[in-house]
C-alpha cells in the first residue's frame, strides 16, 4: 500500500470508504508502524477517518451505558450482538468499525418489559404503519426498530438470530444459554465464540442489503482469527453449526472468507464445513452472485453483471425468510397497500 500512487490512493479511499474500512485500513498500517510512510493527503484522510472512528466507540459506550439504565429493572441480562458486542468486549472486528445502530438479543418472554421500559426512557418505535408493527411482532425476529427522541439514536430489540418464518431455526435458547458475561459488567453479555461466527454468518449470508457485505466478512475473518487461538474452536465450531441448523451460512462464510482474504482455515474445519454446501450448480451460481455483491458498492468495482447479483441476492434473502404464501403476500401489501414515503 505504501508503494501507490496518488491517483491509486484516490481510488482506495473512495473504495474503503464506500466499504466502511478506511478507518480499519489506517488503524492496521498504524499497528505495522507503516502509516507515516504513507503520502501526506492520503494519509489525512486515514488519521480523520480514525478519528471519527475513535469519537464513535465514546458514543457506543455512552449509549450503552443509558440503555443499560433504562433496563436495569428489568431483570433480564442484556446481550450484545455484532457491532455493540465487539466493541464492548473489545474484539478484533470493532477496530475502525462504524455502525448505525445497537443490537441487543433478550428472551422472547421479557420483550413486552424490555420495550416497555424503553420507551419509558425516551425510545420510541420508528414504523407507524399497521401493517409493520404486525409484521415485526408476528413474524419477524425482533421488535420495529426504536429511536430515541431526543438523541436519535437507534435500537434493535432481538428475540432470535432469524425470523420464526424462516427455514432454519436457530434455537435462541442455546444462544442465550451459552452467553458469556462481558468482563467489568454484571448485567452485560456477549454470544460465545463460536456463536458470534456463526451469528455475523448469518447476518451477512441472510441478508438483503449487502452494502456492506465486505465489512462484514472482514469481520469474519477477523473473529475466526482472533478465536482460532482458543483450544478446541475449531471442532466447537463445526459441531455448533450443526446444532443450531446453521451449517450452510458457516460454509458460505467460510468460502468467501479464504477466498476473498485468504483466511487461515484448518483443513478439517473446511472438509467438516462441507455438510452446508449446496448442489455443485447452485454454488457456481451463488458464487457469481457473492463474489460480485461483496464487493464495495463503487463503480470501479463493478461490472456489468454487478447490479443484478445484488437484486437476485435481495430476492434469495427475502425468500429464506418467508414461506412462498406469505412472501407473495407480503409483497403484494407493500408494492400496492402500504403508504409510500414522499
Amino acid at each position: 500500500m505504501i508503494s501507490l500512487s496518488l491517483p491509486d490512493w484516490d481510488l482506495l479511499i473512495r473504495q474503503a470508504r464506500r466499504a466502511n474500512l478506511l478507518a480499519r485500513i489506517c488503524i492496521l498500517l498504524d499497528e505495522r508502524g507503516l502509516l507515516e510512510q504513507v503520502p501526506p493527503k492520503p494519509r489525512e484522510h486515514l488519521e480523520w477517518s480514525r478519528v471519527i472512528s475513535e469519537r464513535h466507540v465514546q458514543a457506543v459506550h455512552w449509549e450503552i451505558t443509558l440503555i443499560r439504565k433504562a433496563l436495569a429493572k428489568v431483570g433480564v441480562p442484556v446481550i450484545l450482538l455484532k457491532g455493540a458486542a465487539y466493541v464492548m468486549a473489545k474484539l478484533p472486528p470493532a477496530k475502525g468499525r462504524l455502525f448505525s445502530d445497537i443490537d441487543i438479543i433478550v428472551p422472547k418472554d421479557s420483550l413486552n418489559a424490555v420495550e416497555a421500559a424503553l420507551m419509558l426512557h425516551g425510545w420510541a418505535a420508528t414504523h407507524h404503519d399497521a401493517y409493520d408493527q404486525r409484521y415485526y411482532r408476528t413474524w419477524m425476529h425482533e421488535l420495529p426498530p426504536m429511536q430515541h427522541i431526543k438523541r436519535m439514536t437507534v435500537i434493535d430489540v432481538h428475540h432470535a438470530i432469524l425470523p420464526e418464518t424462516a427455514a432454519l431455526h436457530p434455537d435462541s435458547a442455546k444462544l442465550l444459554a451459552a452467553a458469556q458475561p462481558l468482563d467489568g459488567y454484571d448485567d452485560l453479555k456477549v454470544f460465545a465464540p463460536a456463536d458470534m461466527v456463526l451469528h455475523s454468518a448469518v447476518h451477512l449470508f441472510h441478508n438483503d442489503q449487502l452494502d456492506q457485505g465486505l465489512r462484514d466478512l472482514v469481520d469474519i475473518d477477523s473473529l475466526l482469527r482472533h478465536f482460532s487461538k482458543l483450544p478446541a474452536f475449531w471442532p466447537n465450531l463445526a459441531v455448533r453449526a450443526q446444532e443450531l441448523e446453521l451449517t450452510r451460512p458457516l460454509f458460505y462464510a467460510l468460502r468467501y472468507a479464504v477466498h476473498l482474504l485468504n483466511t487461515p482455515i484448518p483443513s478439517g474445519m473446511m472438509e467438516a464445513a462441507k455438510s452446508g454446501r449446496p448442489n455443485p450448480l447452485t454454488l457456481i451460481f451463488t458464487d457469481q452472485l457473492f463474489e460480485r455483491a461483496l464487493m464495495p458498492v463503487h463503480k470501479s468495482c463493478s461490472d456489468w453483471l454487478t447490479g443484478a447479483a445484488r437484486q437476485l441476492l435481495y430476492v434469495r434473502a427475502t425468500w429464506l425468510r418467508m414461506p412462498p404464501l406469505l412472501l407473495v403476500r407480503h409483497l403484494f401489501h407493500k408494492a400496492f397497500i402500504s403508504p409510500k414515503p414522499e
